[in-house]
């Protein structure tokens, strides 16, 4: 069962982690496979699978510093798509980033925070914080309570970031064009953040 929403865009009521007939003619390829880590490494305390998602939680283990579950491998150009259930917090998918100390990286995020930071477009580790603001009148009027879903395409050095289905995001930033990517657990309040649906398309240079 998918739930359909008003841009055209489907979300798995199911949560299936299998990609569809359509994504996988054009080569995209799964990075979760709906039971365990394999491909990712982060602190076991703080991230796990429960029910066909990657869950990161530090409840009872409030953090002093972000940690971030880490893809093994890089990835230059790419459209990456996947879900997300934010409970509170702050939370993001970092790209094209740096591995650094254990689990933190720096580099290029989408955050994803309550409140108001969806859709932004974050330098992590990084002097300046905030590169581009995706929220004010743009995610806000989209984000939803429960499952949302998010698109990432890197393209040289063009960054385009979509939530569910609206471009909040599509800049010339001259970073990076290649890294790792990781999920964020922010340091401070108790939080919560689920991710299901992970799958990427790497680009030719065509």
């Amino acid at each position: 069962m998918v739930l359909l929403l008003g841009t055209g865009l489907a979300i798995s009521a199911s949560g299936s982690n299998s990609l569809s007939t359509l994504e996988a003619q054009q080569g995209y390829k799964a990075l979760f496979n709906g039971e365990d880590l394999r491909g990712w490494d982060g602190d076991p305390e703080l991230w796990s699978v429960q029910g066909g998602s990657i869950v990161g939680s530090s409840d009872g283990r409030p953090l002093q510093r972000n940690s971030f579950l880490i893809s093994d491998k890089a990835f230059g150009d790419f459209e990456l798509r996947f879900e997300v259930r934010l409970r509170n917090g702050n939370s993001g998918m970092q790209f094209r980033s740096e591995r650094t100390e254990g689990w933190t990286v720096r580099g290029y995020q989408a955050d994803l925070a309550s409140g108001k930071g969806w859709g932004s477009l974050h330098a992590e580790g990084l002097p300046g914080g905030l590169i581009l603001d995706g929220w004010m009148d743009k995610a806000e009027f989209v984000v939803r309570q429960g499952w949302n879903r998010i698109e990432i395409r890197c393209r040289q050095h063009r960054i385009r970031i979509s939530v569910n289905g609206l471009v909040v995001n599509d800049v010339l930033d001259p970073g990076p064009l290649e890294g790792v990517l990781g999920m964020q657990l922010h340091r401070g309040e108790a939080m919560r953040v689920e991710f299901r649906n992970i799958r990427i398309l790497e680009l030719t240079s065509d």
